[in-house]
């Protein structure tokens, strides 16, 4: 029998979705989310996440790898078609291609079972920090614009030389918004890391080759040869475009 469990922040924050059959799991990360001033709903499946969704809106879905029926996998790809809220994916999965699967399915970062509450609440905060403002508060916050494209860092979009809205997930962003910060300079995978998860101790390095993989794709007149972003051999990347400030 489905079921979901509704706390209600004593002041109202930031709604949280959480995906996860676990039943200890899910009260325990609601209460948690509560006692942190969060509204929190957990659903135990796909389904029951489809039924709240329709009428509700979240700020940032943690989403169970494992699930009976459509697993998480699955749901991050279907989420990520439709909009761009934060994930965090919740996996048992110790092998690192099975989290680096879930970022290139469009999570925005990922946290191995079993967890450290701690962690998982320092994760939510910094992602929804991170969605909603710049990493760095003294970074400028006006308009960029490179080689026709827009990066509009207070709203968080990108926009194409054409005028078309382009979806990214919030770490995509980062990455594409600490490029335009730092045109014509090395940035190190490690630098890449704490621009885009605020310290904290985010997905593994090899999550950003991810990154800026999707990045690219998004971006490069040719992905098979990119142009804007440059690999630099033992180094990091490299943003060849001039960036304006618009």
């Amino acid at each position: 029998m489905s079921a979901h469990l509704h706390l209600v922040a004593p002041e109202t924050g930031s709604r949280i979705l959480l995906v996860e059959d676990d039943h200890e799991i899910a009260s325990m990360v609601v209460e948690m989310l509560s006692e942190n001033n969060f509204e929190a709903i957990a659903v135990n499946s796909a389904a029951d996440m489809d039924v709240v969704m329709r009428n509700q809106s979240f700020d940032l879905i943690v989403l169970d790898a494992m699930l009976p029926g459509e697993d998480g996998f699955s749901i991050c790809r279907r989420l990520r078609a439709e909009s761009v809220t934060p994930i965090i994916m919740l996996t048992a999965l110790r092998d690192d291609i099975d989290r680096i699967i879930g970022i290139e399915l469009g999570a925005d970062d990922y946290i191995t079972k079993p967890f450290n509450p701690r962690e998982l609440m320092a994760r939510i905060k910094g992602l929804l920090r991170r969605a909603s403002y710049s990493t760095d508060q003294r970074a400028p916050r006006n308009p960029m614009e490179f080689a026709g494209w827009v990066v509009d860092p207070v709203p968080r979009q990108l926009i194409s030389p054409d005028g078309v809205h382009v979806s990214m997930t919030t770490a995509e962003f980062d990455v594409l918004l600490a490029f335009c910060r730092n045109p014509g300079r090395v940035l190190t995978r490690e630098h890449l890391l704490g621009l885009t998860h605020a310290g904290l101790a985010g997905p593994v390095e090899r999550s950003v080759d991810v990154h800026v993989s999707r990045v690219r794709q998004k971006i490069e007149p040719n992905v098979r040869e990119p142009t804007f972003i440059k690999t630099v051999r033992l180094g990091g990347y490299l943003f060849t475009p001039k960036v304006e400030s618009r």
